[in-house]
């Protein structure tokens, strides 16, 4: 029910301003473990705090990031933000229910990928930090929505820089192998190398069954791992460097 719970103060430490948003509901019991980067897509900050906050947009976030680094607060952490919809992650159909949504104030694609200023992100990598020790979430769960998603998400775009957070020690990111031009899987391809690549994939968390065939979602998936990983081309072909790349993210991983 909308408005049950309006936020009174910031859960964070950081300096933070309060805007209720009323769209939120329960967790079930469950706490968040991972951490969900967007882009507002909407051309001012100002505007995306407008949508967030309105009860008929049906959308929400924890947290909004404006573009000279201010910080907002929407919803409470220990309640159900809407930010996240329909995706999967590590077998997870409800990533709603266990993740902190952070929208960063970005026009996004269809404004031309704007470059993410040094004091919005400078913001987002102590909020991710002070959310990462406070819920103890692992840099393996700080994700892009498109990782979710990536076949209908985009966000938070190649252009997000990942590797400046992994230096902060927020997500996990390795350096992208160099791009040459060699054999690769792309569309259309079967066989053992397309399921072992599925299935590397699909160990690291995205939502991909493993079958052999590399059909639409492998190349939706293959790309948005790319915009996150490998972004100096984004293209949806599995060539040597993005293989390499991956390899190399889930040798990265702690063991457990």
């Amino acid at each position: 029910m909308h408005g049950v719970l309006r936020l009174l103060k910031p859960d964070s430490s950081l300096p933070a301003s309060v805007r209720s948003s009323p769209n939120h509901g329960d967790r079930k019991g469950r706490l968040p473990d991972a951490i969900i980067l967007h882009y507002t897509g909407i051309a001012t900050g100002a505007a995306a705090l407008e949508h967030l906050c309105a009860a008929e947009s049906q959308v929400s976030a924890h947290y909004l990031v404006q573009e000279d680094g201010g910080l907002f607060q929407l919803v409470p952490e220990a309640r159900r933000a809407w930010h996240a919809g329909i995706g999967v992650w590590a077998g997870d159909r409800d990533m709603n229910t266990v993740s902190i949504g952070i929208e960063i104030a970005n026009h996004g694609h269809i404004g031309g990928l704007p470059p993410y200023p040094p004091a919005q992100i400078e913001t987002v990598i102590a909020l991710c930090q002070d959310l990462s020790a406070r819920w103890k979430i692992s840099p393996a769960r700080i994700l892009a929505h498109s990782d979710l998603a990536p076949d209908r998400k985009i966000d938070p775009g190649e252009h997000f820089p990942w590797g400046q957070l992994a230096k902060a020690g927020v997500g996990n990111f390795v350096s992208p192998c160099a791009i040459v031009d060699c054999p690769r899987l792309e569309t259309g391809a079967k066989g053992l190398e397309v399921e072992a690549l599925q299935a590397m994939l699909a160990s690291y968390g995205y939502g991909l069954d493993v079958t052999g065939i590399y059909d639409a979602k492998t190349q939706s998936t293959i790309t948005a791992f790319q915009r996150h990983f490998r972004p100096a081309r984004v293209d949806g072909i599995a060539d040597p460097s993005t293989i390499a790349t991956l390899h190399k993210l889930i040798d990265a991983l702690p063991a457990s």
